[in-house]
């Protein structure tokens, strides 16, 4: 199993009492469907993404949660010398040479592990789009694997994963799902958010 900040002996249990301590302090609150804990693969949505300061929350509750979340990035990533720091970030080398399709990639990486969370932000950039990227729908379906709603929302001041739902056929009917779900988090700049659809 790949070491991560999220799973190294005894680094991790100090860095999830930190995680806990900084959440308290910053006024936030961990908020979780326990049912996500129990699944040992999935698609992670991270959404709204509209700062940095998003992936900073995400990383405290992951820790909180005790969830070893994973990120896939080309593998020109992975070479010295930040390849160590980015694969302990829970980083997954790519190999783009094989393959141009990042999503069949990602699905082979859910045919290949026994337990394996990808997370995904579906609008793609901080900046304000005019859609969801769907590679992550084309994932889940491909992999036969369910989508778990992570969220900010700065209004609140809450982090965490909520909502399990598994992907149907048609990709409207699903985003519109996502658009309703989504439509009270709020981000730290709301203006940039993108819409599922």
């Amino acid at each position: 199993m790949q070491r991560t900040i999220f799973n190294t002996p005894v680094v991790t249990p100090l860095l999830r009492l930190l995680a806990g301590l900084l959440i308290k302090l910053h006024g936030w609150r961990v908020v979780c469907d326990r049912r996500a804990l129990a699944l040992k693969k999935y698609v992670l949505i991270g959404a709204p993404h509209t700062s940095n300061w998003d992936g900073y929350y995400f990383i405290l509750a992951a820790l909180k949660l005790g969830v070893i979340p994973h990120w896939l990035g080309k593998d020109k990533l992975f070479r010295f010398p930040l390849g160590p720091v980015m694969r302990w970030f829970g980083g997954i080398s790519v190999d783009r040479s094989k393959t141009n399709n990042l999503v069949q990639a990602t699905i082979d990486k859910f045919n290949e592990r026994r337990s394996l969370i990808v997370v995904v932000p579906p609008e793609g950039t901080r900046g304000r789009g005019e859609r969801w990227k769907t590679g992550f729908y084309h994932i889940a379906r491909g992999a036969a694997v369910p989508v778990v709603c992570g969220f900010i929302n700065f209004a609140k001041k809450e982090v965490g994963m909520e909502k399990v739902l598994e992907m149907g056929e048609c990709l409207k009917a699903e985003l519109e799902r996502f658009r309703d779900y989504y439509a009270d988090k709020v981000g730290k700049f709301p203006e940039r958010y993108t819409p599922p659809a």
